[in-house]
Parts: C-alpha cells; structure tokens; sequence
C-alpha cells in the first residue's frame, strides 16, 4: 500500500512540473464509448457557454497531467494490455474480469447501506455471496444471468448522496478524470479496503504483487477509451463535461 502510494506521489509530481510548459495545449482525455453518443456539435466552439459549467480552476496542471497520461498509456500501459490480450484467451480474460468485477460488490454493499439504499445493498450482498460460491470464487457471474444486474456505489457517490459538492475538476496521475469529492472517495475506498481487510484479500494482493499488476490491467483492458483517437480537437473540454455529468447522474440514481 505505501508503495503504491509513493508510485502515485511521484507520477503526481512529475506530471505538476511538465506544467510550466504545456498549460493548455487542447489535448485530452475521454470516457471511451460513452463519448459516441455525442458529436462534436454539442459542444460549443471556443468562446461560447459550455453546456454546463465545470469548475477547473487547476485547468494549467490538470492539462499538464493528461498529457503525461497519454504518453504513459500509449508507451507503456496500451502495450502491455495488447501483450495481456494477446496471450490471455478470451475465456480467461472474461474470468479474470468477473473475479475483480466481484469483489467491488463490497464496496457496492458497505457505501448503499451508509446511504440508506438497503435493496441496493441486499442485491449486492446476493450477487457477492451466489458469484463466490456458485460461481467459483467470482469467476463466473450467474447472477446477471438471472437479470441481477450490478448497480454500482462507491463513497465518491455516497458524499454526493451526502450533500458534498463536488469541487474543483481533477486530473489524477494514471486514473484520469475526478473531482475532489469522487479523489477522497477513492482515498477513503482504498483504504476501508486494506484497513478491514475481509477476507483477507488484501493481504493476498500485498503478498502476490502480480495480482495487484493483473488488477490494473484488466481494469486498463476494460476501459474501451484511446487518448487522441476521437477526431475532436476539444477532447479535454469533452471529458470533463461527460465525467462531471455522469458522476452526477451516478448520485441521483
């Protein structure tokens, strides 16, 4: 864990002092498929009223990130997702998924019952314990099978159920779009994990770091998103108003 932190603590550094020289260079980042349903149209051109308003005022830095994120993904994240696609079968990729996929349900279950969201918490509890019995550890997911369906909750969303506003737009080292609010979520989530440890799983992560590296991977493999391939020379505006507009309906759900 702290290991990890001090990788994020550099990446964040390295990423802040490339800002002196790229404070708004027009590259971006994107939510992948979810960026199709829009065209380039919807986004007014430059000097008109966005849509919504996003509040950036770290916009400089933020652009410097994404920068880095795309150099990093396309010269070392892309490529060992294709040699991970490339070696691991379909089959075994999709198992892959389902085991990860699987133990967020704790996350799912603990953030609906913080937000009074019990039948969420119930479904999840349900689909955690069928998928890591009859469903061999996660492997398999028999439950969406029979149209129990993930439904998603982490604290970012539970802070928003709260009433915390989401504050100023961030772009994290390697993960990409967030806000403030959904950052010390994702703090406050990485943490409950390792801290409570149930299970024991975290402890197996610590003592079997490849599995950690097979987590970030398959996550990456996941993520249908290519920096610079959307044709848009807005595609940093782009990303944020989608992150900003899908984080909110996350919370009104």
């Amino acid at each position: 864990m702290k290991q990890t932190l001090l990788l994020v603590l550099i990446v964040w550094l390295l990423a802040t002092l490339s800002a002196c020289e790229s404070t708004r260079d027009g590259q971006s980042a994107n939510l992948g498929t979810e960026l199709a349903v829009f065209e380039l149209s919807d986004i007014e051109k430059e000097g008109t009223v966005y849509p919504i308003d996003v509040y950036d005022p770290f916009e400089p830095v933020n652009r410097a990130i994404y920068k880095f994120n795309a150099k990093f993904d396309r010269a070392i994240f892309i490529p060992i997702v294709e040699l991970y696609e490339f070696v691991a079968p379909t089959f075994a990729r999709e198992r892959i998924t389902n085991a990860f996929s699987n133990l967020t349900e704790l996350s799912t279950f603990a953030n609906s019952i913080l937000q009074a969201k019990f039948p969420r918490a119930s479904r999840a509890l349900m689909r955690f314990a069928v998928n890591s019995t009859v469903g061999i550890a996660g492997l398999f997911d028999p439950m969406t099978a029979l149209k129990v369906n993930q439904q998603p909750e982490d604290l970012g969303q539970t802070l928003g159920a709260w009433g915390a506003g989401e504050g100023p737009y961030l772009v994290l080292p390697i993960l990409g779009p967030s806000n403030l609010r959904d950052a010390v979520g994702l703090v406050g989530d990485t943490a409950a994990y390792y801290s409570l440890d149930l299970f024991g799983l975290a402890t197996y992560e610590n003592d079997h770091r490849a599995l950690l590296g097979l987590k970030v991977v398959d996550m990456r493999h996941n993520l249908g998103f290519r920096y610079h391939e959307t044709g848009s020379p807005f595609e940093y505006e782009l990303l944020r108003l989608l992150y900003t507009e899908k984080r909110r309906l996350d919370i009104s759900k």
